[in-house]
C-alpha cells in the first residue's frame, strides 16, 4: 500500500471564497435590478392600413393570380427560348453538314476534272502519235498541200481541234444540265405555287362554310316558331312576302 498525506481543509479560506462569490451574485443582482428595462409608452394609433379587409383579400387574391400568371409566362418563355435554342443549335448543324457536302462535293468535282484532263491529256497524247505516225507514212502525192507544213504542226492543228471540239461537247452538256436544273426549280415552284393556291381555296371554304352555320343558328333564333319549322328548306324571300300579303 502505498502512503498518502491526509490535508485538513481550511474552512477559514473557504470562507472567504464564499464570502467574496456571496458579494459578487449581491452586486450582479443589484445591477440587473438597477439596469430593468422600464415601461413601453406608445401612442395610440390605428394599424391596418386605409383599406377594408375584403379589399385587402381581394388585393392579395390578384396578386396571386397575377403571380401564377408572371410565372406561366416565364415558363412558357423558357421552353420558347429553350426550343429556340435548340433549332438553332439544329440548324447550326444542319449547316455545318451542308458545308462539309458542299466541299466534299466540290472536291469530287475537282477530282473528276482531273481524271478527266489526265484522260484528255493522254488521249491527246496518243491522238498526237497516231497522227504523227499517219502524216509519217503519208505518200508525196497525198502530202503536196502540207509541203509547206511540217508533221508535228500539222499533228498539233488536228490535236487542237480535237481537244476544242471536246470543250465544246463537254460545254454544251453543261449548259443542259443547267436548262434541266432551272426547268427542275421552276417546276417545284409552280408546284408550290398550286399547293399555296389550293391551301388558300380549302381555307376560304371552311371560313364561308363556318360563316353559313353561324348565319343559320342565328336564322334559326331570330325566326318565329309559327314560321320555321324543322327541315323546311324554303327561301326567305318567299316568307317575307307571304307574311306581308297575310
Amino acid at each position: 500500500v502505498s502512503p498518502y498525506v491526509l490535508i485538513t481543509p481550511n474552512k477559514t479560506r473557504r470562507n472567504q471564497l464564499q464570502q467574496i462569490a456571496k458579494k459578487e451574485l449581491d452586486d450582479l443582482e443589484r445591477w440587473r435590478q438597477e439596469h430593468r428595462p422600464g415601461p413601453i409608452n406608445l401612442a395610440p394609433q390605428r394599424l391596418g392600413g386605409k383599406e377594408s379587409e375584403v379589399q385587402a383579400r381581394q388585393n392579395q387574391q390578384m396578386m396571386l393570380i397575377q403571380s401564377k400568371y408572371q410565372q406561366k409566362h416565364k415558363r412558357e418563355e423558357y421552353v420558347k427560348a429553350k426550343k429556340a435554342a435548340e433549332e438553332a443549335e439544329i440548324l447550326k448543324k444542319k449547316a455545318i453538314q451542308r458545308e462539309k457536302a458542299e466541299r466534299l462535293e466540290v472536291k469530287k468535282r475537282q477530282q473528276e476534272m482531273q481524271r478527266r484532263e489526265m484522260f484528255f491529256e493522254d488521249q491527246n497524247y496518243k491522238t498526237n502519235e497516231l497522227l504523227n505516225r499517219l502524216d509519217l507514212g503519208l505518200p508525196k502525192s497525198d502530202s503536196s498541200q502540207t509541203a509547206n507544213r511540217s508533221p508535228e504542226s500539222t499533228a498539233w492543228t488536228r490535236a487542237h481541234a480535237y481537244k476544242e471540239a471536246l470543250r465544246e461537247d463537254e460545254n454544251r452538256r453543261l449548259e443542259e444540265m443547267k436548262q434541266e436544273q432551272r426547268r427542275k426549280a421552276e417546276l417545284m415552284e409552280f408546284k408550290q405555287k398550286q399547293e399555296e393556291e389550293a391551301r388558300t381555296r380549302a381555307l376560304q371554304n371552311e371560313q364561308r362554310r363556318v360563316n353559313n352555320a353561324f348565319l343559320d343558328r342565328l336564322q334559326k333564333k331570330t325566326q318565329p316558331d309559327s314560321i320555321y319549322q324543322p327541315g323546311y328548306s324554303g327561301s326567305m324571300g318567299y316568307l317575307n312576302n307571304s307574311t306581308w300579303v297575310s
